[in-house]
């Protein structure tokens, strides 16, 4: 895991362990000639909670399977650039060493569940078994895992008899016992509703404040303005926006790339056509945010 520093000039975390980097990385798929990664570089250090954001077909989910080496490994195509996990090239070490120090979630949960498990415990452990972890820490992790995702409760069920939420939370679980140096999840929260978003949203946080470096790719902008450290926005497979959610969440040039804005923007940027708030005030990008700037 990561360390963070103490506090920077700004009063803000200073990060002081570089875990991902990448240097100019193109991508193409097989069989296509446009690049799905366009010269995109990126430092992404230790402990940081990164979200990753743009529309349909921004690249977001290619820069996901890159981090975790999916790409070249699986999706062969054309990688120029270089990409670095916790200091290791992934085009040149191989998926079965890196899953060791970045563990990637998958949008639909059906491309990670196993099938070959009878309940929801084992399904969970199923990785650290072919690692050959002892018994015992087996199970400690296992149900630590658990506890992280709120599925104590499924442990006896079969992983196949659930709903796509509590699979999803399998699926996270599964990652998450594996305890990578980062993770990487592809739109976690698309089978969950508001409530479970919000729990999958705060454990990931607390992962990340205990060192975890955490790239996820969602939608869902109130709770990444909630719990995002930064945001980086994407479009046409490159990187156009690289910042403070405050800041890129609330960029109106954003919005002609398919980036949308926070119900709490969005209401903040009409009062302020309408004349209820200052041109000087900066526009929310969370609750409390544009509670407090009502309240003005």
């Amino acid at each position: 895991m990561g360390d963070r520093g103490g506090d920077g000039g700004d009063g803000g975390v200073e990060y002081l362990v570089e875990m991902i980097a990448l240097d100019n990385v193109t991508y193409t798929y097989p069989v296509t000639t446009t690049p799905a990664l366009q010269n995109v570089s990126l430092t992404i250090p230790a402990g940081q909670f990164c979200a990753v954001v743009g529309a349909n077909g921004a690249g977001k989910s290619t820069l996901a399977y890159t981090l975790a080496g999916f790409v070249p490994h699986f999706y062969h195509g054309k990688l120029n650039g270089k990409v670095t996990v916790a200091g290791k090239d992934t085009a040149a070490t191989p998926l079965s060493e890196l899953v060791l120090d970045v563990g990637l979630v998958f949008q639909n949960p059906f491309n990670q569940i196993s099938g070959a498990k009878f309940t929801v415990r084992e399904e969970i452990a199923f990785g650290l078994e072919n690692l050959g972890v002892q018994r015992d820490e087996m199970l400690a992790r296992v149900e630590a895992a658990m506890r992280v995702v709120g599925i104590e409760t499924l442990a006896d069920r079969s992983p196949l008899a659930l709903s796509g939420g509590q699979m999803q939370r399998v699926a996270i679980a599964s990652v998450l016992v594996m305890r990578p140096k980062a993770i990487v999840l592809d739109e976690p929260t698309s089978q969950l509703d508001p409530i479970g978003s919000r729990e999958v949203f705060a454990a990931i946080r607390a992962l990340a404040a205990e060192g975890s470096t955490v790239v996820m790719i969602e939608h869902k902008l109130e709770w990444v303005a909630a719990f995002a450290d930064r945001v980086i926005a994407m479009a046409g497979g490159e990187v156009v926006a690289d910042g403070e959610p405050a800041d890129v969440l609330t960029d109106e040039s954003l919005l002609t790339r398919g980036l949308g804005q926070t119900r709490y923007t969005l209401a903040a940027r009409r009062a302020r056509e309408l004349g209820r708030w200052p041109a000087e005030r900066k526009l929310p990008v969370t609750l409390e945010e544009a509670v407090e700037g009502f309240r003005k």
